[in-house]
């Protein structure tokens, strides 16, 4: 399994917005919701009622997911959502991640999504890594994520960065024992969304569920 064999892979679930959708999966206690505002996915989040984001348990971390965002917009979302991270999913600059990180003074954290394809420049992560608390690496396809199809993970060998990253793009349930057979020290967290889906931004509460039990074996079950 990735990193030391007493350490729990984390799980973020992404393109959240059906209330009750919201709160079924909430029992299966994943580590992360992702939810997207950006206006031209099918998983844009609306207008939700911001209410049932901020009654999640603390222990579910809210994240915003924004795609070359004007600065205004996604602080005025940060305060409006009370997020606890952010993801940036464009082409935004190390700049644009060091105004962000000064902006609220270390009451958020930031993960820069990059899109993997076989001739991926693992050197362009460098400016990054003092304004990024996580990189989130996805599969390079013609949307900006929820392709639904995977990269070749082998490519995760040439990363020597020490900041932890996301793995993104495709997984679904017979991708688990894969998985833990990855040799990616820096590997934290699993992002699953379009292969979980019964429609956009609605999931299939069945599929999470068994995803979960083979995700978190014996001594790792969550107690929903």
């Amino acid at each position: 399994m990735a990193g030391t064999p007493d350490k729990k892979l984390k799980l973020k679930i992404c393109g959240m917005r059906d209330s009750e959708n919201i709160k079924t999966i909430t029992t299966f206690q994943p580590d992360y919701f992702g939810f997207i505002f950006y206006e031209r996915s099918p998983r844009f989040i609306g207008e939700m009622d911001f209410q049932v984001l901020n009654q999640l348990p603390s222990a579910i971390k809210k994240v915003g997911v924004f795609v070359n965002p004007d600065f205004d917009f996604i602080c005025e979302n940060i305060r409006k959502y009370q997020l606890d991270l952010v993801q940036l999913h464009g082409t935004e600059s190390p700049d644009f991640c060091q105004n962000l990180k000064e902006k609220f003074e270390g009451k958020i954290e930031i993960i820069k999504a990059f899109s993997v394809g076989e001739n991926f420049d693992f050197s362009i992560l460098k400016p990054y890594e003092t304004y990024c608390d996580f990189f989130l690496f996805d599969t390079k396809g013609k949307n900006y994520g929820g392709n639904g199809v995977i990269f070749n993970w082998d490519l995760l060998e040439n990363y020597k960065s020490e900041l932890p990253f996301f793995l993104s793009g495709g997984i679904e349930l017979n991708h688990v024992q894969i998985i833990k057979n990855l040799k990616l020290p820096q590997l934290f967290a699993l992002d699953i969304n379009s292969r979980f889906e019964i429609s956009p931004a609605l999931k299939d509460v069945d599929k999470i569920k068994k995803f979960v039990n083979q995700l978190w074996l014996v001594g790792q079950e969550p107690n929903y």
